[in-house]
């Protein structure tokens, strides 16, 4: 069982997907991660009555910084259990936020229970991977909050994300509209730095993007990224 009080005083170390080259192991300060941890509860609306359900890995930054670890530090109630789209929902319905990866959104909407769901009020974080925003949009219709969240093991799980809530749009391939860090675009690709960053200088994401309509858009990956 991982211990979050330790994490919290010794720092921890999470695993890296390797969307920026091979995959590796990174190395989070204490104060890392009170940065992480307050950007994530503000950005969420966690509060001390809020009630999180975990069915993410804890060795990845998703599933330990995004909400699971920034609840403990005000004692919510929170739930770590294995995920299964069959039961998914109904594990949920005590909970008011959890966070699902794309795979994971896919798997929960085409199950039967999915049709005739009531999310309403519920709080549900998507990213790790780009978001189809026909699954944003199923969840929403179903009453959710949903927040599309971009974020890197090396930055933060919580950096660049939009807030959707019952009545909007998905927008196709949005990264977002609210920034937790600074940024710039060089020759399309995105650069952050800033407190949730584990480096001081600018650094270089790997991912291309466009600035429009008061919003940032993914278009792909660097070539060198993908190999």
């Amino acid at each position: 069982m991982i211990d979050l009080k330790e994490i919290l005083e010794n720092g921890c170390t999470i695993s890296s997907s390797g969307t920026t080259g091979t995959p590796k192991t990174i190395f989070r300060t204490p104060s890392n991660l009170k940065s992480c941890i307050e950007v994530a509860l503000n950005g969420q609306n966690i509060t001390n009555s809020s009630s999180i359900l975990t069915v993410t890995r804890m060795t990845h930054a998703g599933g330990l910084l995004l909400q699971t670890l920034p609840a403990y530090t005000i004692g919510c109630d929170i739930s770590i259990e294995k995920f299964s789209a069959f039961t998914f929902l109904q594990r949920f319905k005590r909970h008011t936020h959890t966070f699902l990866p794309p795979a994971m959104c896919e798997a929960v909407i085409k199950t039967k229970g999915f049709k005739t769901a009531d999310l309403s009020g519920k709080h549900i974080a998507m990213g790790s991977d780009p978001i189809p925003a026909s699954h944003i949009q199923a969840f929403i219709d179903k009453g959710a909050i949903v927040y599309a969240n971009w974020g890197m093991s090396e930055i933060g799980p919580w950096t660049i994300n939009k807030k959707y809530t019952p009545g909007d749009k998905a927008d196709e391939k949005v990264l977002g509209d609210t920034f937790w860090c600074d940024y710039k675009i060089i020759d399309d690709q995105l650069y952050v730095k800033g407190p949730l960053c584990i480096y001081d200088d600018w650094f270089a994401t790997g991912d291309l993007v466009e600035y429009k309509n008061d919003q940032l858009y993914f278009i792909s990956r660097k070539v060198e990224y993908i190999l």
